[in-house]
């Protein structure tokens, strides 16, 4: 069965096809759909971003839908920027983004930060949602060529040694805060599309 993933993110979406490869479930992003444009994130919660794009995507498609908000959340910031970890800089670019989360923590000792994904699933029997983490540390510069965001920065407590960008996508999707989430997609899928 074929299900959308809101995103237009081919990292993400090459992400999610990993972790869904064993599955029934054919995934496929917003290539096929590029009228809806950019869908807006406005809300100051993740789980209610994730609703509002993946009901978007359903009420012009029809189809099952699946949409997500991640963002990083640091202590020692109050766990900013949390919501607004994509558009943390006015350029909203991975780079930017790292920069600024360097500057903030100049100085800083206490280096403890989580990965957060909140999950949508939105079909004709209404929006279900999963949440998971993944914690670790911020480095003091960038490593690694793999991830996107601020994948270069973060050294996830499953993997010591190595940032989020060093890990292979094996390993990535064993302990990501989007595995976490993802990997209750297909019960999900299950409950919700194949039990009348």
């Amino acid at each position: 069965m074929r299900i959308i993933l809101a995103t237009s993110n081919r990292h993400k979406l090459k992400e999610i096809q990993a972790l869904m490869a064993d599955t029934a479930f054919e995934v496929v992003g917003l290539q096929d759909y590029p009228e809806l444009g950019e869908i807006p994130e406005d809300h100051d919660s993740m789980v209610a971003n994730a609703i509002q794009k993946a009901q978007t995507v359903f009420d012009h498609t029809g189809h099952p839908t699946i949409a997500d908000d991640s963002g990083i959340e640091i202590r020692a910031l109050k766990w900013a920027p949390g919501v607004h970890s994509k558009r943390w800089t006015p350029e909203q670019t991975d780079a930017k983004n790292n920069e600024k989360l360097l500057r903030k923590l100049a100085g800083v000792s206490d280096r403890m930060a989580q990965y957060r994904c909140a999950m949508a699933l939105v079909t004709t029997k209404g929006v279900v949602t999963a949440e998971g983490l993944c914690e670790g540390l911020i480095g003091h510069t960038n490593q690694g060529s793999g991830g996107f965001g601020y994948d270069p920065l973060f050294w996830p407590s499953a993997y010591p040694g190595r940032t989020m960008a060093e890990i292979s996508m094996v390993e990535k999707n064993k302990i990501s805060h989007r595995a976490a989430a993802f990997s209750q997609l297909p019960q999900m899928l299950t409950d919700t599309l194949l039990i009348t």
